[in-house]
């Protein structure tokens, strides 16, 4: 089967949960019973820093943001887009079959981009030799 762009995108999208970043940290923080100002000493980040991000004012860098997930017990991919289980869904599976699943679903997608790229490429050099 072979996956178009837009429907990959479109896949993608109904798996998320439809809240921003700093919902999601706001949601999983809040199911923790984590304070803003201890969840930003366990980071190590102020408590302005934290509160920034909740607010979706700034986003934290891809090592902060491993870190959030780590300490928050969720996943980066749920953090992110949405994708998987939310730490209040108890009736979600927790072995990773669903990111399993939307890793499959990127990864044809990703193979599908290169071929295109590929192909535009080959187009391009021979619009080149045509014009020469």
């Amino acid at each position: 089967m072979l996956l178009s762009t837009e429907n990959a995108i479109a896949r993608l999208r109904e798996t998320g949960d439809g809240d921003t970043l700093g919902g999601r940290i706001w949601r999983a923080r809040d199911a923790t019973g984590l304070s803003t100002k201890e969840l930003a000493s366990k980071l190590g980040v102020r408590n302005d820093t934290m509160s920034s991000w909740e607010r979706d004012r700034a986003e934290p860098r891809a090592n902060r943001l491993f870190m959030l997930a780590g300490v928050l017990g969720v996943t980066p991919a749920w953090l992110m887009a949405g994708i998987g289980r939310a730490p209040d869904d108890s009736t979600g599976d927790a072995s990773g079959d669903e990111l399993r699943k939307q890793l499959d679903l990127v990864k044809k997608l990703h193979e599908q981009t290169a071929e295109a790229i590929a192909a535009l490429e080959m187009e391009f050099e021979r619009l080149d030799q045509d014009v020469r």
